[in-house]
């Protein structure tokens, strides 16, 4: 008897300690990548509006070859939403929400299924030269409570962060290609 009441207690501990870190941890989030293309700020513009040119650069897009995507809207319009299902990576869609033209795109990103969230994510363009572009990429959002303990093991930064640099490296080759 005496065993299983110290398994308790040890399992109750086990327990408490994430449910009680995760009322003192940020339930927010922030993740920003920026990478210069050697091209003109309107041709990286003109591509990167465009969520189904993702396809060729992001490494999500890359990670589940039998990922079913399926489109809605006019592409590089605000409306314009791409949606995935994969048994990978789960369910979601990311729409356009606005385009500021030849500045920034802005999007919502919807994950589905039992972690569901919804973070808002835009893209930017920048001119340091007439034929440098700076492209940024920047994702925010909110874990809930207890999920924002899972930080203490890995940060959204090496989750996402990391992808998002592999993905501007990718997006770089293909732009200076062209």
């Amino acid at each position: 008897m005496k065993i299983l009441k110290k398994i308790l207690i040890a399992l109750g501990v086990l327990i408490a300690i994430p449910l009680i870190g995760g009322l003192f941890m940020s339930k927010s989030y922030k993740i920003d990548k920026e990478i210069s293309i050697n091209q003109p700020k309107q041709e990286v513009f003109d591509y990167v509006k465009y969520l189904k040119n993702q396809n060729n650069y992001s490494t999500w897009n890359m990670m589940d070859p039998k990922m079913k995507q399926s489109y809605t809207g006019t592409d590089g319009t605000p409306g314009f939403v791409s949606a995935w299902e994969s048994d990978m990576l789960g369910n979601g869609e990311q729409e356009i929400k606005k385009i500021t033209e030849g500045e920034r795109i802005d999007s919502e990103l919807r994950f589905k299924g039992f972690f569901g969230s919804t973070s808002p994510v835009y893209m930017s363009t920048e001119a340091v030269s007439d034929s440098v572009t700076k492209v940024k990429w920047v994702m925010e959002g909110n874990m809930s409570y207890p999920m924002n303990f899972m930080q203490v093991f890995m940060s959204m930064e090496d989750m996402i962060g990391t992808e998002y640099d592999k993905s501007l490296q990718n997006l770089k080759g293909i732009l200076e290609k062209q």
